[in-house]
């Protein structure tokens, strides 16, 4: 397969990324086609769907061929029980491939890597590969009814995120609000290994040309 296009936002790292789409909607991201496939015929009758799927590639999880193990530790179940990689999302698989359903914002046919999708909530880090782009038909692949599975069963709760008075004001003067929105969104979905939880210990991300530092106490998280 030939990818297409890369994704760019303030994410450098896997780390603190969201572990879903849509989790933190704030997150504004700007997809940028390669040359060969930059052409605005491509994306006719795009600007009339909200929504869209993202095809891509777990670019920092690749593992040997042949090497991948039929089950995996989701975090949402703590990281202590296995399953089936297929009963999973995790990036660890037998083909590193995702898909995303994010929303789409604007279309930009004007700038000089026209055409650009600039898309939000999106779970790739800056410069994820994408191998192909298509509508989400909300007709036929909105499931109300259906099961969510060991998802369902193990109830997540946000953090409370507490930003200290001199640390809000330097974050103000170096992001945008709805940078600043983005990083509180993220800090809600607890960012840490599901397997560790030491109140004592700082853990940071990269986010925005910032390194951002919090500690966690029960559902507690505080910037230092």
């Amino acid at each position: 397969m030939e990818i297409i296009a890369h994704i760019h936002n303030d994410f450098p790292t896997k780390f603190g990324l969201p572990r879903q789409s849509a989790l933190a909607p704030s997150l504004r991201s700007r997809i940028t086609f390669e040359p060969a496939y930059r052409n605005k015929d491509a994306v006719r009758g795009l600007e009339g769907f909200s929504h869209i799927w993202l095809i891509w590639e777990f670019s920092e999880s690749m593992r040997p061929a042949g090497a991948w193990s039929p089950t995996v530790r989701p975090p949402r179940l703590g990281g202590n029980t296995r399953l089936g990689v297929f009963a999973t999302r995790s990036p660890f698989r037998p083909n590193p491939i995702g898909l995303s359903c994010v929303e789409l914002e604007a279309i930009d046919l004007t700038a000089s890597d026209a055409p650009a999708l600039i898309v939000t909530g999106a779970d790739l880090m800056d410069g994820t590969p994408i191998y192909d782009i298509k509508p989400y038909l909300p007709g036929t692949e909105s499931h109300p009814e259906a099961r969510d599975g060991f998802v369902g069963a193990a109830p997540w709760r946000p953090l409370q995120v507490e930003i200290p008075g001199e640390i809000r004001a330097d974050l103000e003067q170096k992001l945008d609000k709805n940078q600043l929105q983005t990083l509180i969104e993220i800090l809600e979905q607890d960012p840490r290994p599901a397997y560790q939880d030491a109140p004592e210990r700082v853990y940071g991300i990269s986010y925005a040309g910032l390194d951002i530092h919090f500690r966690v106490e029960g559902f507690n998280l505080k910037l230092c």
